[in-house]
């Protein structure tokens, strides 16, 4: 396990189980790229659905990951900025979805919107994709 998820589990004061090891790597090796319930089970070997299911959850609620919706209807999650925390999320930027391969990552910078909520509203998630075609998959 490498000293970077390590210090992730201390940090969000998380038990270093054998799970989240195998399940915070993967995000460590993936960087920007956000991972599915799937791309972690056959990354994982002979991964428990409802351990990886809890441990997904723990990790968001914890600020370790966030949810990217790339409009595919398939829930991702991608690694957090290190000032997210349990009790806010600072992941205001946009991700990208490839139509080609179904890559979905995390694009630099954050995303300032000029839109104006009616009185009383109050914004709880934000969520940004642009879609189009990855550097991998355009013609040469």
């Amino acid at each position: 396990m490498t000293e970077k998820a390590l210090d992730i589990l201390q940090r969000h004061q998380l038990r270093n189980t054998a799970v989240r090891r195998q399940v915070l790597e993967q995000f460590l090796q993936a960087g920007h790229k956000a991972l599915s319930n799937s791309d972690l089970e056959d990354a994982l070997e002979n991964p428990d659905r409802i351990t990886l299911y809890r441990t997904l959850k723990t990790f968001e609620q914890k600020g370790i990951v966030h949810q990217a919706i790339d409009g595919s209807g398939t829930t991702k999650y991608a690694l957090c900025q290190d000032e997210c925390s349990e009790h806010e999320h600072h992941d205001d930027h946009a991700h990208f979805h490839c139509h080609d391969c179904g890559k979905t990552i995390c694009l630099e910078g954050s995303i300032k919107s000029a839109v104006q909520l009616p009185e009383g509203f109050q914004v709880q998630q934000k969520h940004f994709v642009l879609e189009g075609t990855c550097a991998d998959c355009q013609p040469e």
